[in-house]
Order: C-alpha cells, then sequence, then structure tokens
C-alpha cells in the first residue's frame, strides 16, 4: 500500500500533536519495510510553519519519501481547500490518508482516510482557546465523522467523547491507540548549560504550551499559597512556549510576588527537557482537559513523582501511580504538594509507581497498531458518501 502521513506539525517548534506523529511515524518506519509513505511537510488550510517544507521529520528509509509540500499558506489553502480532479494524483496516489492535526480533507476518491482524534477541548472549554481555532477544530472534527474511514482514538476518554459528541459515525469504526514516550531514562544525564542554575531534586516542574487550558495560572496561585505556609519552597519551572490568551502571564507573576520563584526557560529542547523530568523534585499537570496528556507519561517514563488533574484522559493514564487533584480547586492542588513537599507521601514510592505504570505504554506497540489499521481499512467499505448522506437526511 502506499500510505499519505500529514508531517505537517512535526517542524521545529513542535508540541503535541506535531510530537505524536514525529513519534508515530519514526515507529512505523522500524517495524514496516512492505508499504510505501509519502510524508505531507504541509497539510490543511489552518497550521503554517514557514519552514515546514525543509524543518519536518525525515525518514532515511527507501519506502519513505517526501510529497507534496505549498511555500505559501495562500497555496495551502487554495490546495487543500479547492481540491481538484488532479488532487489525489498530486497527492502521490496513496491507498490511505492518514491526517494527524485537526484538519480533515475533503476531495479523496478512491484513497481510504484515517484521521487521528486528539481531544474536543474546543467544545467544553471554548473560553480557553481562540474563535479561529475554535471554528478550525470544530471544522476538522466534524468533517472526520463524516468522511473518515477509520479513526483513532488517543484515549478511551476521548473516543467516548467523541462518539456522544456525534453519535452518527459508527463505533466500530474508533479504535483507542494510546501513544507512548519519546524518553528512555539515562542515568548519566548532562546537565545543561543553559539550566546550570537548577539543583537536581530541587525544584517544581509544569511542562506545556503556556496557555489557559494548562491551568498554570492557578498552579501559580497553588505555588503562592505554598510557600506563603511553608516559607519557602523549591522554584517552580514552567517549561513551554506561549500560547494564546496568555497576556499579562509575566505581571500575574509579578502580582503574586514570584518573579524571584517562577522560571520560565521558554520552549525546551529535547535534551533540556529530558533533564528537566529526571531531576525535577516533582511534575505538576493540573491541565483543565487533556485527549491523552503526553507530558504526564513521559514525566512518568523518565522517574518523576507525578501530581496531575483527575479529569478527562490523565487518570486513564496515571492510573494509581500518581497524585490526582481536581484542577479547578486551589486548595486540591496545594495539599498534594504540602503532602509530597512535607514527606507524608513517599517520593521514592510515587516514582517507583510511576515508571512501573509508564512500562503499560510502548510506541511500539501503538505503531503496530496503527499498522493493522492500515491493513484493515483497505478490506471494508469506504465511509465517508454513506455517513455524509446519513446526516444530511436527518438534519
Amino acid at each position: 500500500m502506499r500510505i499519505g502521513f500529514d508531517t505537517s506539525q512535526t517542524g521545529m517548534t513542535k508540541a503535541g500533536c506535531g510530537w505524536l506523529a514525529d513519534s508515530l511515524v519514526r515507529h512505523l518506519a522500524e517495524i514496516d519495510t512492505q508499504n510505501e509513505y509519502v510524508l505531507y511537510p504541509t497539510f490543511g488550510d489552518v497550521y503554517w510553519d514557514m519552514d515546514g517544507p525543509t524543518a519536518t521529520v525525515h525518514i532515511d528509509r527507501p519506502n519513505f519519501h517526501r510529497g507534496l509540500s505549498h511555500p505559501t499558506l495562500a497555496e495551502a489553502q487554495q490546495f487543500w481547500r479547492n481540491p481538484g480532479d488532479d488532487f489525489e494524483a498530486r497527492l502521490g496516489e496513496p491507498d490511505i490518508v492518514h491526517a494527524n492535526s485537526f484538519f480533515c480533507p475533503h476531495g479523496l476518491r478512491r484513497a481510504r482516510l484515517v484521521y487521528t482524534l486528539h481531544d474536543l477541548m474546543f467544545l467544553e472549554h471554548p473560553e480557553s482557546t481562540t474563535e479561529a481555532n475554535r471554528i478550525a477544530c470544530f471544522m476538522g472534527v466534524f468533517g472526520a465523522s463524516l468522511r473518515a474511514d477509520f479513526i483513532v482514538a488517543m484515549s478511551h476518554y476521548s473516543r467516548n467523547h467523541f462518539l456522544s459528541t456525534f453519535p452518527h459515525y459508527p463505533a466500530d469504526r474508533v479504535n483507542v491507540v494510546h501513544p507512548g514516550s519519546r524518553f528512555h531514562l539515562q542515568p548519566e544525564c548532562a546537565h545543561p548549560k543553559r539550566l546550570a542554575h537548577l539543583q537536581p531534586g530541587r525544584f517544581w516542574l509544569n511542562v506545556g504550551t503556556i496557555e489557559p487550558r494548562k491551568n498554570q495560572r492557578r498552579l501559580l496561585q497553588a505555588y503562592a499559597r505554598l510557600k506563603a505556609q511553608s516559607g519557602r519552597s523549591f522554584p517552580l519551572v514552567l517549561a513551554g512556549g506561549k500560547g494564546w490568551l496568555m497576556e499579562g502571564f509575566d505581571k500575574f507573576i509579578e502580582e503574586l510576588g514570584l518573579q524571584d520563584d517562577v522560571i520560565l526557560p521558554g520552549y525546551v529542547e529535547e535534551t533540556e527537557l529530558q533533564w528537566l523530568y529526571q531531576n525535577c523534585f516533582a511534575f505538576l499537570y493540573p491541565s483543565l482537559f487533556e485527549g491523552f496528556g503526553l507530558p504526564v507519561l513521559e514525566a512518568m517514563t523518565l522517574g518523576a513523582p507525578v501530581i496531575a488533574s483527575n479529569t478527562t484522559s490523565v487518570p486513564e493514564i496515571v492510573g494509581h501511580a500518581g497524585l490526582l487533584v481536581d484542577p479547578f480547586a486551589e486548595d486540591s492542588i496545594v495539599n498534594a504538594m504540602h503532602q509530597l513537599a512535607t514527606g507524608q507521601i513517599n517520593r521514592a514510592v510515587l516514582r517507583e509507581r510511576g515508571m512501573a505504570q509508564s512500562r503499560e505504554f510502548s510506541w511500539h506497540s501503538t505503531a503496530e497498531r496503527v499498522r493493522e489499521v492500515y491493513r484493515q481499512i483497505v478490506e471494508i467499505p469506504r465511509l465517508g458518501t454513506v455517513a455524509e448522506k446519513r446526516v444530511l437526511v436527518k438534519a
């Protein structure tokens, strides 16, 4: 088979969707020598990485090569929004197209469509993102409910949320395929120069784009209370680039009197992130909504004790290996941090439980299951046209 694979978000500053696509295609390359893969550096009409045509993932294997890309967003929009008669020919005549971001293509006549479902956060927390992003995400997921021949959901939570929101979609065509962690514990992990001011085991860590959904403002308020209660605390590192709707974030830190306690390194390189995970006192992740929660798994893989949300998909990932808190309740976050900081909760036990739990997730297993989806999808009837007609009739 020839599989067209969306790599549009795997560039230099990739976040959740990009890391998932990057890791998946790399592991597919390790296990699949039979199928041919065409990688699309630009995919869709909304997300744009100006370095995408050159900076997205390269796979040095004879059955992997780069496909169509566009030099400008305007050209990408023209192509994806108005697919012509030569649409699939320009895509390289794929048998399957796998969409890995929220964008869902239309216009495929022969190729089967696999869609990666991340989450429906934009429906539950519309205040946490921009109107443009809400529209783009909704159109993508709704389009998948009409046109995708198969959906790969990142968690059971996301699968159930999707099926309850779009009950017209056949449940037997949505499989849960948990991602894995791209990290492995390294006993000799060099201390990055940029992080030389951090002492191993003596800082709290939060990882993720700084945006409302990740709940960093409430985390800062909880941290300020912990510091006031104890008179001191380890510094708090918020590792990640700034996202949308976070104007005045630096001022917020100053208003809490934390400008000397909170460290904002911005987007961190992979080697820096590994060191942060392996050397933090604990990993804090009170996110309001997650389709999976990849940083939680990464932290557990590298031995970081975890305090994380008790909502959406996160308990599915953490199991009994971490401290689960109500992300909407400041008291809940403070209490968990206090218990760990004072030794009421055994940090070493939490660390061991997390590492054991992380072994339940494997990118090799993920790639095997996705390859099986590719095999199955060409043996079942195409869904798109039938599903679209069914929805239109009901409407």
